[in-house]
């Protein structure tokens, strides 16, 4: 909902009424994930539940929403022409009617995830509670009901834990938050902060690599300890630029398991440094760039500087995936596919080669 989230809440704001379809669960090869969602308001449309093979029958049905319903599509080998998803998955979309009476928490979500505020939104989907019921959660707060103060509690627990995880999806409970139970299914929709991209050195390949980092929904940063170089004007895609020592920065910043770190020094007396604080981070990706060469003289310093053999084993060098990239661009890309790759668990084999499902779960 993240991307519809601006054109909604004018509607919103202007008192209007109209329908909203959220994927909340999908089976098989599904083309758009729990948390994707479409508004229609007449004829204007924003969004895409599925990238357009059942996009006319949620129209259609968000449209005349009176009251918050639970559809599913997919194809069937009996029925393979019935509306459904040409991919064979199947997907389970949520559709509600929304306006200020019926969402009066929404301005609180969009403040929230304009201002970079982790912040979850529990919705009963099915099962024997009150359908569309909605509770908001924040990390030291709570508003709204699902229906009983103990589902409340075991939904809060669970959707604090899903936030900090930046993990969307269903957890089922009993009707009154039972955990023995699973017959009342609740969607849980987190909107975490971006996680970050830490790219050090400011080359044209530094450049190349916040272009595709904002592009891919990463908070960009780009630090190099050189003023004339690290520059707002040369990385406009950047969300900052830092002018600091690469290690004295990153020492004072905050990591977490989803930060990717990019090291494009090329420079030793960058790079050490900045990799002895990096591989001993919570990071979830520490690459750098350089030859064979380079790696090799690379550990053989950072060996030297105490580094075990576990936490080198944590880099990833040289950078990127093996596509033949040459130009700046090029290893962007190569570098993206591997972010992609560790995030869904994929084979970077083409697809051509492979079989069995298309779309990974997260890894």
């Amino acid at each position: 909902m993240r991307d519809v989230l601006p054109e909604i809440m004018r509607w919103w704001r202007s008192g209007l009424r109209f329908g909203l379809a959220t994927v909340v669960s999908t089976f098989a090869s599904a083309p758009r994930p729990p948390g994707a969602a479409m508004a229609v308001r007449g004829d204007e449309v924003v969004g895409s539940v599925s990238g357009g093979c059942v996009e006319g029958a949620v129209f259609d049905l968000a449209a005349e929403i009176d009251e918050p319903v639970l559809q599913r599509y997919g194809v069937t080998d009996d029925d393979a022409f019935a509306v459904g998803l040409t991919c064979g998955g199947i997907i389970d979309i949520l559709v509600e009617p929304v306006s200020i009476e019926t969402y009066p928490e929404l301005g609180d979500i969009a403040r929230s995830v304009a201002a970079h505020e982790p912040v979850a939104v529990a919705t009963v989907v099915s099962g024997p509670g009150r359908m569309g019921a909605r509770r908001v959660v924040w990390p030291d707060r709570s508003i709204g009901t699902l229906g009983f103060d103990r589902l409340d509690e075991a939904v809060d627990d669970d959707a604090r834990g899903m936030l900090a995880q930046g993990v969307t999806g269903i957890r089922r409970y009993g009707p009154r938050g039972e955990r023995r139970l699973d017959d009342l299914a609740v969607f849980v929709h987190s909107f975490a902060p971006p996680p970050r991209l830490l790219v050090f050195g400011a080359i044209d390949f530094a450049a190349a690599v916040a272009r595709l980092g904002k592009f891919l929904g990463y908070h960009v940063t780009v630090c190099d300890a050189r003023p004339v170089f690290a520059t707002p004007k040369r990385f406009p895609e950047a969300d900052e630029v830092v002018v600091k020592w690469p290690h004295d920065y990153l020492a004072s910043t905050t990591v977490d398991e989803r930060t990717v770190i990019c090291v494009l020094t090329h420079d030793p007396k960058f790079d050490v440094p900045l990799l002895e604080v990096a591989l001993r981070t919570p990071a979830g990706y520490v690459g750098a760039m350089g030859s064979r060469r380079t790696h090799e003289d690379r550990l053989a310093r950072l060996r030297e500087a105490g580094l075990a053999e576990e936490e080198l084993a944590r880099l990833r060098s040289p950078i990127g995936l093996d596509l033949g990239a040459r130009t700046p661009e090029e290893t962007a890309v190569s570098i993206a596919a591997e972010l992609i790759q560790l995030r869904w668990g994929g084979s970077g084999r083409p697809l051509s080669d492979t079989s069995g499902r298309i779309h990974h779960e997260a890894s």
